[in-house]
């Protein structure tokens, strides 16, 4: 398998940050666990103590009737970034945050995939392209 880029010079100078298709909410099912609730098609997901966290698409949410409290876009770097890499998450944190947007970072193995709220999608592309600069 291939490993991932760990310099963070050239990281950020790759990011190619790309928004996914359509928007996400998150949502938790207290005793839940892994492979459960597959219906609902999710991208991601984190068991806490408290419940099994996903990631679903808004559409199939509304479709299920789960309630939420924001909706997010998903942005996708594609950039095939190390899981040992240092400070990537912390350059995007902090670039979002000079332009007050939150940042819920997922990592892949493969890409880092940062979910913002919905009215920010663009504004945080534009402010990812920054660190490409």
């Amino acid at each position: 398998m291939v490993t991932g880029e760990r310099d963070l010079d050239t990281l950020l100078s790759s990011l190619s940050p790309l928004l996914m298709g359509g928007e996400y909410i998150f949502c938790c099912f207290p005793g839940a666990r892994y492979g459960e609730h597959p219906e609902l098609e999710p991208v991601a997901a984190c068991l806490e103590a408290e419940g099994l966290t996903l990631i679903v698409p808004r559409l199939v949410a509304d479709e299920h009737g789960l309630s939420y409290q924001t909706v997010f876009r998903g942005i996708t770097l594609h950039v095939h970034s190390s899981l040992e890499a240092v400070g990537l998450t912390a350059a995007m944190a902090t670039k979002l945050a000079e332009y007050g947007i939150s940042a819920n970072v997922v990592a892949g193995y493969f890409h880092d995939h940062i979910f913002v709220p919905s009215e920010d999608a663009e504004k945080a592309v534009a402010a990812l392209h920054e660190l490409s600069g």
